[in-house]
């Protein structure tokens, strides 16, 4: 099967990237240090700036803006799953070294989703999305309560209310899915 992608220049492209088989590698918090890391590392060498993200146990959405003639995201992921990969892999052979199977798991889903925003409104749908995902899938009351979010940025620059979708929200059901 052939993926049709658009690369736009200067694009802003909104992400969802799973773990295999769901594993909720990211419920440990070692794991989400060592994901910041990975980012950072990337973003030295191919920089991008990271708009909006949420981090859960099972899967990551973000939102990021390429530098000005420049479309190349695929590679900046296969570059943070790779580096986060061989890190928690060795991690964790070392933490089961007592252990006779060390075979290795796949820690993410070989694909991507990705959608690259048309305009203002198309993104701060997107935003939305994300910072309201933990609560939608139950895991906090409001999505201030949850840690791995940029949620807690945009509070501090003043562009949501700390209170905000705690009296729910509607989110566009056709987002993940255009």
């Amino acid at each position: 099967m052939k993926y049709r992608r658009v690369f736009v220049e200067n694009g802003c492209y909104f992400f969802t990237v799973v773990t295999e088989k769901r594993r909720p590698i990211f419920a440990d918090k070692d794991s989400l240090v060592l994901l910041r890391e990975s980012f950072k590392n990337v973003m030295l060498k191919r920089p991008f700036t990271i708009d909006a993200m949420v981090v859960l146990p099972d899967h990551l959405h973000c939102i990021w803006t390429l530098p000005s003639k420049d479309t190349d995201f695929s590679t900046r992921w296969r570059l943070i799953k790779t580096y986060f990969s061989k890190r928690y892999q060795h991690k964790t052979l070392v933490s089961n070294k007592n252990r006779i199977n060390k075979q290795q798991q796949a820690i993410w889903q070989h694909r991507f989703w990705e959608h690259c925003l048309r305009d203002e409104n198309d993104l701060v749908r997107h935003i939305e999305y994300i910072h309201y995902n933990p609560v939608k899938h139950g895991y906090v009351e409001s999505a201030a309560n949850w840690d791995a979010s940029s949620f807690h940025r945009y509070v501090k620059q003043g562009l949501v209310e700390e209170r905000w979708g705690v009296d729910g929200l509607k989110l566009d059901d056709s987002i993940g899915r255009e």
